[in-house]
């Protein structure tokens, strides 16, 4: 975890997660003047990318496989507004992973100036065969990348 995520450690919901900064910015506020809810999903997918490839995985890697983990469903839950300027974290942890079809992960968002959550989600994925977008089992290197970490 990057040390300025770790100062947030009692703040997460789990231990150790995979954290990415982000700042917000004007072109993220819509017209009721905070963040678009648009932005926080493009945010989490920034940190499952991220974390993707931290493990091995990236855009181009998955494609090259022929396999690829695809969102079935998201649940996102707004806790607080964001404004431009405000500083965030956006965290997130491998929370299930059946090792053949599916895989949730977890996420936080956390305001670095007061502490405060402002968003909570979980998505679930569904590995699937690039080729024809059907289900498919996970290759073992995705169910080895994307094991589930155990709680400390």
């Amino acid at each position: 975890m990057h040390q300025a995520a770790a100062e947030l450690e009692d703040l997460w919901d789990r231990p150790s997660p995979f954290a990415v900064p982000i700042t917000v910015g004007v072109e993220h506020i819509d017209e009721l003047g905070h963040t678009n809810n648009v932005c926080y999903l493009q945010w989490l997918q920034e940190c499952a990318w991220q974390h993707s490839t931290a493990v091995g995985f990236s855009e181009k890697q998955m494609a090259a496989s022929g396999y690829g983990m695809a969102v079935r469903e998201t649940r996102m839950f707004y806790l607080a507004a964001t404004y431009p300027g405000d500083s965030l974290w956006v965290g997130d942890w491998l929370i299930k992973n059946d090792g053949r079809l599916r895989a949730t992960r977890a996420f936080q968002i956390l305001r670095v100036a007061d502490g405060v959550c402002v968003m909570r989600a979980e998505v679930d994925y569904i590995c699937i065969a690039l080729d024809s977008g059907k289900p498919h089992r996970m290759p073992k290197e995705f169910v080895s990348a994307f094991s589930v970490l155990p709680s400390t």
